[in-house]
């Protein structure tokens, strides 16, 4: 059994490894945990995604473990830029290989969620009833046109505004739903082979991390 560390931004992904990426990957012969990206102070709090940081954590847990990736968020990347996804994973890869050059690259995976993880929720927006305090006709009325705006959960886009975490916020409200709390329900519930079926960049990602 292979050890696959992911590094998560946050609380949300980090419960969405343990409940959903453990047990489906587990088949493959990983045995996949979290570790949640270390912030400034030194506390494991998650947060303020940066290469920098992400490459010294990379770098920390490397020897640690057998293989190891990333779950991060394109919304919200300080240092993003215009870079695209692809760009922000080569540098990742490269600023960990800076801060530990012994390293093997083959067994590291920097991957960035567009725009992010609250994304893949719009894989199924009906398993969204799990937010009691808010489910009803209006609010799945309103998810599913945004769902049915985009080509894929993967293209609802990234702004302050428009971000699917701001929009399910908007429609939600913050007492009705949190972050914490429902997506990582919500995504066990879609299961991973629908989210997989609707998001190509997270079934390529996946897909690698079934053979690796």
């Amino acid at each position: 059994m292979k050890r696959l560390c992911v590094i998560c931004e946050g609380p949300t992904e980090v419960e969405f490894v343990k409940n959903c990426l453990e047990p489906y990957l587990r088949p493959q012969g990983l045995h996949t945990y979290p570790s949640l990206l270390q912030a400034p102070s030194g506390n494991h709090r998650g947060g303020r995604v940066t290469v920098e940081r992400l490459g010294k954590h990379l770098a920390h847990e490397y020897d640690r473990t057998d293989r190891i990736t990333t779950l991060v968020d394109y919304y919200g990347f300080r240092d993003a830029g215009g870079s695209s996804r692809a760009q922000l994973e080569a540098d990742i890869l490269a600023e960990t290989l800076k801060w530990n050059p012994r390293a093997d690259k083959r067994f590291i995976l920097p991957y960035v969620q567009m725009y992010e993880f609250e994304g893949l929720l719009f894989s199924d927006i009906e398993q969204f009833h799990y937010v009691l305090d808010g489910w009803n006709k209006e609010a799945r009325t309103q998810l599913l046109a945004i769902r049915n705006a985009f080509e894929t959960p993967e293209k609802i886009n990234n702004s302050k505004e428009t971000a699917p975490s701001k929009r399910i916020l908007k429609i939600f409200g913050e007492q009705a739903y949190s972050k914490t709390e429902h997506g990582p329900i919500i995504a066990e519930e879609i299961g991973l082979e629908k989210i997989r079926l609707q998001c190509a960049q997270f079934d390529e990602w996946i897909k690698k991390l079934e053979v690796w």
